[in-house]
């Protein structure tokens, strides 16, 4: 396993409809780092944004999709996503 620092495991949050809507129950979508635990993405998120507190972390491995160019084909990279749950007496995160 890699030897992550807090600012090395949150790549960027996912901004969609849906992660949009899941904000007003304090939920957040980021894309993480490959190796990246829950624990570590709780400790990432709690040391980048003041005043927040986690209440848990649900992560989503994603393999990379079949790509192809003419003759050539491969793969895109593998993703992975994480759900971090607030607690109600936790800061909210400005993302924007």
């Amino acid at each position: 396993m890699a030897d992550l620092k807090y600012y090395d495991v949150i790549l960027k949050p996912v901004v969609t409809e849906k992660s949009m809507a899941m904000m007003a129950d304090k939920k957040y979508v980021f894309s993480v780092h490959t190796d990246a635990t829950k624990t570590q993405i709780k400790e990432a998120v709690e040391k980048m944004f003041a005043g927040t507190k986690v209440k848990n972390v649900n992560t989503m491995n994603l393999d990379g999709k079949n790509k192809r160019r003419g003759a050539t084909s491969g793969k895109t990279a593998k993703t992975k996503k994480a759900i971090v749950q607030l607690t109600a007496d936790s800061a909210e995160i400005d993302l924007f």
